[in-house]
């Protein structure tokens, strides 16, 4: 199963209005896989985009979030600060709204739009990346100590301390050959673009173009960019340039420039074209061996170094750091066990109705360091559950005693409100107002929730403990060694104005824009509704997130676009390797796109499942009703509009809040909410007609016709 990037659980947002309490978001729990795309559908109002907000910490001031998780990269998402938060939204989680322009800044040039987060953020990323590195690096020295005790801590701290040397010696070097790298890359595209003015009579702002292209291709000197006999051509080739720039230009005229910069363009090109080396072995060599790099081609010469890496180092320091894994998982294993224990011991603290302050204080604290001693710190996929789990249990605890003071207020204030109420009634009056429901804390709720964490946490360490035989430790050990490289870049990759432009002109390219240097320096209001819509998906690019958040980014769209936009979505998932929440109220955009389909009603999910699961067998009313209001090409009949409207949140209804609105509601959906019943493996739906005892009830005939026609087309099921 995939790597999960992102876990919502039972997530319950409600809303203060002057008429009384909204309950926006009740009780939902989905998962986000790596790569893949979770779309979230329903109507205005069904609580999409405030679980979205919630993923991104942007909800609103009169928000009230009642319970539950978000689990990221093993922080609660609902607890961290804003400090906090500033390193994730944007950079690894973002978002992209549904109108683009009001996503952007209309007085300001989008190529200073797209660099700006690249800028601000940079030092930001060094200084997490330093202390990551150095954390992890001096935990890994200890358990490699532990794992081998004969050998003792020094040579652990030594082989730890020279990996640390190889580690920024390998980024000096890449960090040299990616400017000059990049320089030639931009220097590359700003003769193609000069080439082209010129060829259409057009050329423009010369003395400045010509100088840029000068000044970039002087950064591209570099041992494997342009080096050698490129390197001296090069050279007499900006001189030549240099020397006929005034001239051509005042005639209006350029033969000479134009085979210039054709030549350079030539060494640029093939410049591009050369093989990487591998800077981690060359940076092992160098500082191993104090000798110089031999001369050999470069295929030739990673192979040389990767094997004297290995050779010298590199498999020594795996097998140690392969140990001091094991030995870790070991030891943290044993710790787990202790976990299981104290909650069983603990527990019966939060049995009954009658709750000690002190003594669940007390056990509240003693399982929470027991579960902060549990988390190895070499597990760089971090455990979520573990994570959060002291400030979830400490939060919950403090709701409940927090809780008995608030409802003696509220009932106090709901009981004068009523009493007004009454006596107006029968007084003969009618108020043109009712009574909010009380605000009082539900206390056997927060009872109820408390004990799950309790039972939560006991499963997932039980799961991961009957599961520990099969870990594998290569790929742990594999991912450290990834790990540190990647914090290694981020410690010293400084990223520069120049770079910043560079990459935003490649991320214009990237999301589909033309003529990238005249759209860099244009406005929002130059660029067309479709134009604006890839400029933020651009923008929200540019850190390389993991998560990517769409809310309805197509409604604003005409139909042309909207395929082009979901298209780019589509592709930019597959190169990136993204995860995608796609927020939208029409099925239909989904169909081509989600791996995974929640469907939302009034707050709640009320059905998922894989897209194949959603479209071939609908389960849930609701999401016939929605089928049925999809306009496609081969549909005759008449689309049927769902009536009624979703109910008010401030009263939700006490059984299926669908009820009202569906033709197919049974006696029980007006007295009690369904639960989730599962279908499939990978299909589920709120929805009493799944019970056994409910009367078989097929879906409305616009629904199953369209079903049969995809079927008929080849659809993903007659395909299984």
């Amino acid at each position: 199963m995939e790597e999960k990037k992102l876990s919502v659980n039972n997530l319950v947002i409600s809303f203060r209005t002057p008429g009384g309490k909204v309950q926006a978001v009740r009780n939902i729990s989905f998962d986000l896989r790596k790569g893949e795309t979770l779309a979230i559908v329903g109507e205005s109002g069904s609580g999409k985009s405030v679980t979205s907000k919630a993923i991104l910490g942007i909800l609103a001031g009169n928000s009230i979030v009642e319970g539950g998780s978000i689990i990221y990269d093993g922080m609660d998402l609902l607890k961290v600060g804003e400090d906090e938060f500033y390193r994730i939204r944007g950079d690894r989680i973002a978002m992209i709204f549904q109108d683009p322009l009001s996503s952007l800044n209309p007085i300001m040039q989008i190529g200073k739009q797209l660099t700006e987060a690249m800028l601000l953020k940079g030092k930001a990323r060094q200084k997490s990346s330093r202390t990551a590195f150095n954390t992890t690096l001096d935990r890994l020295a200890e358990a490699m100590a532990a794992a081998r005790p004969s050998e003792g801590a020094q040579k652990a701290s030594q082989m730890c301390k020279n990996f640390d040397r190889f580690e920024m010696k390998h980024i000096e070097l890449e960090k040299a050959y990616g400017e000059a790298h990049e320089a030639a890359g931009e220097a590359g595209d700003a003769i193609s673009d000069v080439l082209f003015h010129i060829e259409k009579n057009a050329f423009e702002d010369q003395k400045y173009s010509l100088k840029e292209i000068i000044r970039l291709s002087g950064e591209t000197v570099n041992e494997y960019v342009v080096s050698g006999s490129d390197r001296e051509r090069l050279k007499k080739l900006l001189e030549e340039l240099k020397s006929c720039m005034n001239s051509e230009i005042r005639k209006k005229e350029y033969p000479e420039t134009v085979r210039i910069l054709k030549e350079l363009s030539g060494i640029l090109e093939s410049a591009l074209k050369k093989e990487q080396p591998d800077f981690s072995s060359m940076g092992c060599y160098l500082v191993d061996s104090g000798k110089p790099l031999p001369d050999m081609p470069i295929a030739q010469l990673n192979s040389f170094l990767k094997e004297y890496a290995d050779e010298h180092f590199m498999n020594e320091f795996r097998a140690w750091m392969r140990e001091a894994l094991e030995y870790n998982a070991k030891t943290y294993n044993d710790k787990k066990k202790l976990v299981i224990d104290a909650i069983g011991e603990r527990k019966q603290t939060f049995a009954g109705t009658d709750w000690d302050k002190k003594a669940c204080q007390d056990a509240a604290a003693a399982l929470c360091s027991a579960v902060n001693e549990s988390i190895d710190p070499l597990e760089v996929e971090k455990d979520g559950e573990a994570y959060t789990f002291a400030e979830t249990l400490k939060a919950a605890v403090s709701d409940y005693f927090e809780g008995i003071q608030k409802n003696r207020k509220a009932v106090a204030l709901h009981d004068k409100q009523q009493k007004k109420y009454d006596g107006l009634k029968a007084r003969g009056k009618e108020p043109g107002w009712k009574v909010p429901p009380s605000t009082a804390v539900d206390l056997d709720l927060v009872r109820d929730n408390v004990n799950a964490i309790l039972d939560r946490m006991a499963a997932h360490y039980q799961e991961r403990l009957e599961n520990a035989k099969n870990v594998d430790f290569v790929g742990r050990m594999s991912g450290l060694e990834e790990f540190f490289k990647e914090n290694a870049s981020g410690v010293v990759m400084r990223i520069t104005k120049r770079m910043a432009k560079y990459k935003a002109l490649k991320l214009m390219e990237e999301v589909g824009i033309t003529e990238t240097r005249k759209r860099y320096r244009q406005y929002p209001f130059e660029f067309s509704g479709g134009m604006r819509q890839r400029i933020v998906i651009a923008i929200a690019l540019a850190a390389n997130p993991d998560i990517l958040i769409c809310d309805e980014p197509t409604t604003a769209l005409d139909v042309t676009i909207q395929a082009q936009i979901l298209e780019l979505i589509n592709k930019l998932k597959k190169d990136r390797n993204l995860s995608i929440i796609f927020i939208t109220h029409d099925l239909g955009v989904v169909a081509n796109m989600a791996d995974r389909i929640a469907v939302m009603y009034a707050g709640k999910i009320v059905e998922t499942g894989t897209s194949e699961d959603v479209f071939y067998s609908p389960a849930h009313p609701y999401t016939w009703a929605l089928l049925s209001a999809m306009p496609d090409l081969e549909t005759n009949e008449r689309l049927e509009a769902i009536p009624g409207t979703p109910p008010n949140m401030i009263y939700p209804p006490v059984g299926d809040a669908f009820a009202d609105r569906n033709k197919y509601a049974l006696k029980i959906d007006f007295e009690m909410q369904p639960p989730m019943f599962q279908i499939s493996e990978t299909h589920s739906a709120a929805t009493w007609l799944l019970h056994p005892d409910a009367p078989k009830v097929e879906p409305p005939k616009i629904v199953t016709d369209r079903i049969a026609r995809m079927k008929l087309k080849g659809g993903a099921i007659n395909a299984e």
